[in-house]
């Protein structure tokens, strides 16, 4: 099963239609896509997104309604299929200087559906666009989270985000978090990708996700993390009261830690038994999120970019999770292109090609040290990384492998044929190999 998930990290839904065919050549088996409730259409800042000015609209800078349907449809309807996520965007509002900055969308902005009824209609996702979503009664009136605060559940749950309006549970709110949501999975959706979800209720979760038609879709959360605190005040009880997948940033921190200068590989062996990875099926695994180049605050988090390759072999090598894939387009200035197109670099393309031929195939240990780890996934796939800057020698047992059997790395191209009760590996320094049988 195709698992690998590309992050279309601010492309416009045409660009997703066109790169169809090098997406699932590449072997995605799912798509996740910007946020798609209307934001300004003329802004191009990827930001702009994350601002929604009505859920009942489904227009951006990176197209409308129309193209979203094209696009489900030709993700859909191509061989193989391929699954298309949504970026909800349900925690708060857009932060605009205006006077009536807590009505949704606002009054100059049911003018323009009055000035123009028929590109309204046209991205119309449900309810009547002559009369206003949210009023300030919608919006807790707690202040903006500051200093200490952002260490307590309570007060990052009910207090504005970096000026965003905050929206309350009340039955209002929820009523029209659930009908958008249902007019989105009625458009085709697979799934969910739930914005700032540390910032968000436990009943407006349950709201969007525990009902029966929801729960036959995929749904992840952004719980970011940094800490044991964060983990243990926000990570643990979303996971406890809620049934969706989050973001592995244990593992993640566990993978930085690992592949960091004095850290050790025998991390990756098995994070999960010491609580330092999600359990499999609650798992989103990454490397880079958009949130960590693009927020000052995170940039700590971006690996060394052959460290970010090591990373990856890891991630899409091992068994567990449904790894996410970053690629965009030059949106983080710092960074220039490092991430541009992304998603069908050489090497990424033949790590999801192992990830999807090993899916489901026993990982077992075959070596570790502090600097060179291998396993192997099932009876075909053997995973070698060496983070160290000298070449490693290797020799581990073949009980499990093909054997004899012809063996090749798909990222270098190298072919070798394993035999024998014994097999001695060599892996040049700051490399990964990924053979398959």
């Amino acid at each position: 099963m195709r698992t690998a998930t590309l992050h279309a990290f601010n492309w416009k839904y045409q660009d997703i239609i066109d790169s169809l065919p090098a997406i699932r050549e590449a072997g995605y088996g799912a798509i996740l896509i910007p946020p798609p409730l209307y934001s300004d259409p003329d802004g191009d800042a990827w930001w702009q997104r994350y601002q929604p000015k009505d859920y009942r609209v489904l227009l951006s800078h990176l197209g409308g309604k129309p193209e979203l349907e094209a696009l489900i449809a030709a993700c859909h309807g191509g061989s193989p299929a391929i699954r298309v996520y949504a970026d909800l965007v349900i925690n708060h509002m857009a932060n605009e200087s205006r006077p009536d900055r807590l009505n949704f969308p606002g009054e100059a902005e049911m003018e323009r559906y009055r000035q123009n009824p028929e590109k309204f209609e046209e991205n119309r996702l449900y309810g009547d666009l002559s009369e206003g979503l949210f009023s300030p009664w919608d919006f807790n009136q707690a202040g903006e989270i500051e200093g200490h605060e952002w260490g307590d559940r309570i007060a990052v749950q009910y207090q504005n985000l970096s000026g965003l309006p905050d929206l309350k549970e009340n039955d209002w709110v929820l009523e029209q978090q659930h009908k958008a949501v249902t007019a989105l999975m009625d458009m085709g959706f697979d799934g969910f990708r739930v914005d700032a979800i540390k910032h968000i209720t436990e009943r407006m979760i349950d709201n969007l996700a525990d009902r029966p038609d929801a729960r036959k879709k995929f749904w992840f959360g952004e719980v970011l993390t940094g800490s044991d605190h964060d983990e243990r005040v926000f990570l643990h009880p979303f996971l406890q009261e809620s049934w969706i997948a989050a973001y592995d940033f244990p593992l993640f921190t566990t993978i930085r830690e690992a592949f960091g200068f004095g850290g050790s590989l025998k991390l990756l062996v098995d994070p999960g038994a010491y609580g330092n990875a999600l359990p499999w099926h609650r798992a989103v695994t990454f490397v880079v999120t958009h949130d960590i180049p693009h927020n000052d605050g995170f940039r700590y988090n971006i690996l060394n970019p052959q460290d970010e390759h090591l990373a990856y072999a890891y991630v899409l090598g091992r068994d567990g999770g449904v790894p996410l894939i970053y690629s965009d387009h030059k949106e983080s200035e710092q960074d220039g292109d490092r991430w541009l197109d992304a998603y069908k670099r050489p090497d990424i393309a033949a790590m999801i090609q192992f990830h999807n031929a090993v899916h489901g195939g026993e990982m077992v240990m075959l070596y570790e040290s502090d600097m060179l780890l291998i396993f192997r996934r099932g009876d075909r796939g053997i995973v070698a990384i060496n983070k160290g800057s000298s070449s490693q020698w290797a020799e581990f047992s073949t009980w499990g492998l093909k054997n004899p059997g012809t063996y090749k790395d798909l990222i270098h191209g190298y072919e070798m044929t394993l035999s024998g009760d014994r097999f001695t590996l060599f892996v040049p320094p700051r490399t990964a190999q990924m053979w398959l049988s």
